[in-house]
């Protein structure tokens, strides 16, 4: 058995796992080992963020850490590997290929590697005996096809940018042979790729991601003729635009002289500027916000209730011995008034299938509950809420909120979802205009509730009083629904037993 083959089977890696529903990615948010730590099957090793939440992966194997692959901060493809582990660490010492040291050749002197690359080099030798030794992985396999040397290697810069593309993930296809250079031209000696916009040689292709690319067709644009800023001599968005830009700009027209600081105040509010990479929980809802906003045609509705009632029922449950020990809050009933309404109208509890042309009604209620937390907004929800009692609701609704709190909701906690209540009024504010979270039909804003003058049985008098906006998809749900929707919710707060007749 040679070493790469025993190397092979030694050293296990632990690929990035898809801890939610169709998640692509995630950012490494903590490691909790390094290399040389003993690790456990079960152990957890890291704490990731996806685009809906923070997670921690337990590895799957026993062993000593080897190497771990990126740092934190870094968002990893699914199914990449992140950390390789020595399965069989009583074997001996390994190289930094993974190749098991031999110990009868560890005593011998060490031949220069310079040397022995010169010397292996031209007639091939000693390539059967193992895989060439790389910066990362197991290098390529060895050839039993003998080469003839080569004489000179003036494409050596174009291999070592190749080599550093490669090793950053951005590999590029061959460069077109290079003519010989002159004569007179001085010898070039090849040096690794340095951070930046490496030289570009010969007809070697642009670096760019393939969104980019698509960009610059979509623009018109010559990748080979932008200048690159990003890492590694990558050409990124912005500089596209930049070119786009310089392509469409007008031409320069004599100006001036005066004019010409005109430019400092911009680069001096530039440098008064932070700017936030979007990215885990901010770049999902952005992305999700969009999508709904452009996709369900938003209706908005509104009516202002009189919660007096609520309000006395609230306090009168908090001394209610069946409650001690839960939390009963105005939100609580709203939820629970929310869930009659639903009852009486099914069909706003459904979604929209814009693939099969399908309106999807479901006989559950999922009660998402929007939340904000350091990471972003989330919306966990409740599973089957509409079959909870009060001191259910109450427990389930305590758990979701002091778990998403923490940051440990988890992606199926916020999976599902039918319906959504965001309460904007412990902000003070007294309604809104709420976006539809996607895959669902409605969503309701409860507004902050305040003492109002409010005509009572003829007189004016102080009331509680608040407003409740419910925005709809008008793809499924008409204003006829919609209307009844909210008018059965601001029915349930105005007079609550309504709780036990239409319950």
């Amino acid at each position: 058995m040679t070493a790469s083959t025993a190397s092979d089977q030694r050293f296990r890696e632990f690929k990035m796992p898809d801890v939610g529903e169709g998640l692509t990615e995630a950012e490494i948010l903590k490691w909790y080992v390094a290399v040389g730590d003993t690790v456990s099957d079960g152990q957890v090793v890291c704490e990731v963020e996806t685009a809906k939440a923070a997670v921690e992966l337990p590895i799957p194997f026993d062993g000593v850490v080897h190497e771990l692959r990126f740092e934190e901060g870094v968002t990893v493809d699914v199914g990449t590997a992140i950390i390789s582990v020595d399965t069989r660490p009583g074997e001996g010492p390994v190289t930094a290929t993974g190749d098991v040291i031999d110990p009868a050749a560890a005593g011998a002197p060490a031949q220069p590697a310079a040397h022995a690359e010169t010397a292996a080099a031209p007639e091939g030798e000693g390539q059967g005996q193992g895989r060439q030794a790389v910066l990362v992985g197991y290098g390529a396999a060895p050839s039993s096809t003998k080469r003839r040397p080569r004489k000179a290697r003036p494409e050596a810069s174009t291999v070592g940018a190749a080599v550093q593309a490669e090793l950053n993930g951005h590999a590029a296809p061959a460069a077109a042979p290079v003519a010989p250079a002159a004569p007179a031209a001085p010898a070039v000696t090849a040096a690794p790729a340095v951070t930046g916009a490496p030289a570009v040689v010969g007809s070697a292709r642009p670096l760019a991601k393939p969104p980019v690319r698509k960009l610059a067709k979509d623009l018109g644009i010559d990748l080979a003729a932008v200048s690159p800023t990003g890492p590694d001599g990558i050409v990124t968005r912005e500089d596209v635009h930049a070119a786009h830009q310089a392509s469409v700009a007008p031409p320069v027209q004599e100006a001036p002289v005066a004019a010409a600081p005109a430019e400092a105040p911009a680069s001096a509010w530039a440098a008064r500027e932070t700017r936030i990479p979007v990215k885990g929980v901010r770049k999902a809802t952005a992305q999700a916000m969009v999508a709904s906003a452009f996709t369900a045609p938003h209706v908005t509705e509104f009516v202002t209730v009189d919660v007096t009632r609520t309000m006395k029922l609230v306090q009168k449950l908090k001394d209610d011995p069946d409650m001690a020990g839960l939390r009963v809050n105005p939100l609580l009933l709203v939820a629970k008034a929310f869930l009659v309404a639903i009852r009486r109208n099914p069909d706003i509890n459904a979604s929209w299938d814009e693939e099969n042309q399908e309106i999807v009604r479901k006989d559950y209620v999922n009660l998402g509950i929007a939340a904000a937390t350091p990471r972003g907004l989330i919306v966990p929800n409740i599973k089957e809420a509409q079959a909870k009692t009060l001191p259910e609701l109450s427990r389930a609704l305590s758990d979701l909120v002091s778990t998403a709190r923490e940051g440990k909701t988890s992606p199926a906690e916020m999976s599902g979802g039918t319906v959504t209540i965001t309460n904007v009024g412990v902000f003070g504010v007294d309604t809104g205009t709420p976006i539809i979270n996607p895959g669902e039909a409605a969503i309701l804003a409860f507004g902050a509730i305040k003492l109002q003058p409010w005509v009572h049985k003829g007189k004016v008098k102080p009331r509680h009083v608040t407003t409740l906006a419910l925005s709809f998809d008008h793809r499924l749900v008409d204003g006829e629904l919609g209307s009844r929707v909210l008018a059965d919710i601001a029915a349930v707060l105005e007079h609550p037993k309504r709780l036990l007749t239409w319950g």
